[in-house]
């Protein structure tokens, strides 16, 4: 199983984002000292500035070894069974080096796949072992962040049913969307429900899906009594999903009581 294709690649969007991370937080701080710096003149200001300059350059070095020992110490590049046919050790890839141990060691693997409104987030292989917990992540560039879990889960499970370690698939689901800037207004509500907006408020309430009503920022001083209503987005695509198989099973059910061609004309022959 590769997870990380290229090793300069991954180091490299873990350094981009130490480098970038702190000159963002620190930028209106530096902006404003430079503003205050040139327009007084004081080298009290000036001096101001150059230390916030030197503390973002520290902080950009630190991270930047934080990330790197991170990375190497910490991330999986690949994991192999040995012999494939009947594995008898587990080879562990890391940056710098890669370890062995035998299948006898491996107690469970577990695939988690995280989703968003049923659209995978990430896909995840956990290994337990007698002595140590190994989370192997693949990149986003890896061909193995696009592989289906079960698909996944099935594979492992063939490889290590004969030793007797235990394969098992979760699903961790995101809940808690920020409300109300991530929370779904009646007419994408209506839209994912496939109903008229007018509808939406009562299978809401009938479906025990969390409303919020409030006032946005751009009508709260001009018209304050303007008021929105958001749904819950997590609820809302359980209800999106328990409609739609409700409606597939009211088509199945038309479908099997409706006459086929040769019982109407066994009905009109008689």
């Amino acid at each position: 199983m590769l997870f990380v294709p290229s090793r300069a690649s991954e180091l490299a969007i873990g350094l981009g984002g130490s480098i970038l991370v702190p000159p963002m937080v620190a930028a209106p701080l530096l902006l404003a000292a430079l503003v205050a710096a040139v327009v007084s003149g004081n080298s009290l200001f000036w001096g101001a500035l150059w230390v916030l300059l030197a503390l973002t350059v520290v902080a950009v070095i630190l991270l930047t070894v934080a990330m790197t020992a991170v990375t190497v110490a910490t991330t999986v590049r690949w994991v192999e069974f040995r012999p494939l046919e009947t594995p008898a050790q587990v080879v562990i890839a890391r940056f710098l080096r890669s370890s062995t141990m035998a299948v006898a060691d491996l107690q469970r693997v577990v695939v988690i796949e995280r989703l968003s409104l049923g659209q995978r987030q990430s896909i995840k292989v956990v290994l337990h072992t007698r002595s140590e917990t190994v989370k192997c992540e693949p990149a986003r560039s890896a061909p193995l962040s696009r592989v289906d879990a079960q698909a996944l889960t099935d594979w492992l499970t063939e490889q290590l049913g004969r030793s007797q370690v235990a394969v098992e698939r979760q699903t961790e689901v995101k809940r808690d969307f920020l409300r109300p800037d991530e929370w779904w207004t009646p007419s994408h509500t209506a839209a994912l429900w496939r109903v008229p907006v007018g509808e939406v408020d009562g299978i809401a309430a009938q479906r025990s899906v969390e409303r919020h009503r409030y006032t946005p920022r751009a009508h709260a001083m001009y018209s304050p009594s303007t008021s929105v209503t958001v749904y819950d987005p997590g609820r809302a695509y359980e209800v999106a999903e328990e409609l739609r198989a409700e409606r597939a099973a009211g088509q199945a059910a038309d479908s099997t009581a409706a006459p086929g061609p040769d019982e109407d004309d066994a009905t009109d022959s008689r």
